[in-house]
């Protein structure tokens, strides 16, 4: 009779999809089977012929990039201030779109991503997305508009769009992103973020991004002030608020939100996110590429914030694996949060199951970092 060798797979964190990222913990694997998990000292006793393979920092099940934007994937990479980015992004419009968005889910395909969320600035793109996406996911509609005079109009015409989309919705969802707090109108964003409530639509909200952002949200001060006087007839009034108290105030914040960056926190609105349900979107390596700082992880944590990762755009970062993102802050903090919100946190994010590593489960689930 042929017996299948047995292997017991270890790492520095061992996440099988459930529980508690483990610090000793391996994956017991006959050929191309998975047949336990647990403790590497449960294991051993278990299977004690079984050789110890080492793979590295961390095993887990495919792994999620919640924030991207496939369609500027042809864009060429940005380092450098955030006040840079913008202008940067308008001055290679012309490679922005659909064979950008095909080239961008080939990458995302061939990480090994197990779903993906993608912020979706063009009618086509989504298109693409909805009928033939072979991940599933979800594809955040962009909105861009700034003038509060243009407000009732835009929420009529994305209103439309969304109804239309959905009824293609199969492996992705189709869910709203206001842009930002400086680049969406208060009526609008309090009109879209009550109407993804009521649909129960996913919202993504890039905010707490850079000091630039707050700057311009507490007093009207900035290169954003430029931004915001080409694209609106109405001069702005600043709130006089930070980022996330501006959007709680205009009811955006809440579990069906997702919230990237979150750089720019403090601790009352970190509890303000966790009170809410809002989870949040740390992309580790655009931040440092674009001067804005670093999440305050270890206060979204102690709040029990649900957090992700994603990767941001090919604008920002010189590739689409998420996994990179972890791996960047791997010696900072407490890499069973890293491995939890590559996976877990990710699926969560998305409102999907989380692929587990049980027994029976094929080998080919589990990923490496």
């Amino acid at each position: 009779m042929y017996w299948l060798k047995t292997e017991l797979w270890t790492a520095e964190v061992v996440y099988t999809g459930f529980g508690t990222p483990m610090l000793r913990g391996a994956i017991a694997v006959q050929g191309p089977t998975v047949v336990g998990q647990g403790s590497l000292e449960e294991l051993r006793a278990h299977f004690p012929q079984a050789e110890v393979v080492h793979k590295g920092k961390a095993l887990f099940p495919p792994p999620v990039n919640a924030h991207t934007h496939l369609d500027l994937s042809l864009h060429p990479f940005y380092r450098g201030p955030f006040s840079g980015f913008i202008p940067h992004v308008v001055a290679h419009r012309e490679k922005r779109g659909l064979e950008a968005a095909k080239q961008g889910l080939e990458e995302l395909l061939r990480s090994g991503v197990g779903a993906f969320a993608d912020v979706v600035f063009e009618d086509e793109v989504m298109e693409f997305l909805l009928r033939e996406s072979p991940l599933p996911g979800v594809a955040f509609y962009e909105v861009f508009a700034p003038d509060p005079e243009d407000a009732e109009e835009v929420f009529q015409q994305v209103q439309a769009k969304v109804k239309t989309w959905r009824r293609l919705e199969g492996r992705v969802r189709v869910g709203l992103s206001p842009h930002a707090p400086y680049s969406v109108s208060a009526p609008l964003l309090r009109r879209l973020a009550q109407y993804a409530r009521t649909e129960g639509l996913p919202l993504m909200i890039h905010a707490g991004e850079s000091p630039e952002e707050v700057a311009f949200l507490q007093r009207g001060e900035g290169f954003l002030t430029q931004i915001h006087g080409r694209f609106s007839r109405t001069p702005f009034e600043p709130p006089g608020l930070t980022p996330i108290r501006y959007l709680r105030a205009l009811g955006a914040l809440g579990p069906h939100t997702l919230l990237v960056h979150g750089v720019q926190v403090d601790e009352e609105e970190v509890r303000m996110l966790a009170d809410s349900g809002t989870k949040v979107i740390l992309c580790p390596r655009s931040n440092a590429h674009l001067e804005v700082g670093e999440a305050p992880i270890h206060l979204y944590a102690r709040y029990g914030v649900e957090l992700a990762l994603g990767t941001d755009s090919r604008a920002s970062n010189p590739d689409l694996d998420v996994k990179n993102e972890a791996l960047s802050l791997w010696e900072k903090v407490d890499p069973r949060l890293l491995v939890r919100a590559l996976t877990r946190g990710g699926y969560r994010a998305l409102g999907l199951p989380t692929p587990r590593l049980t027994r029976g489960s094929p080998a080919s689930l589990v990923h490496s970092l």
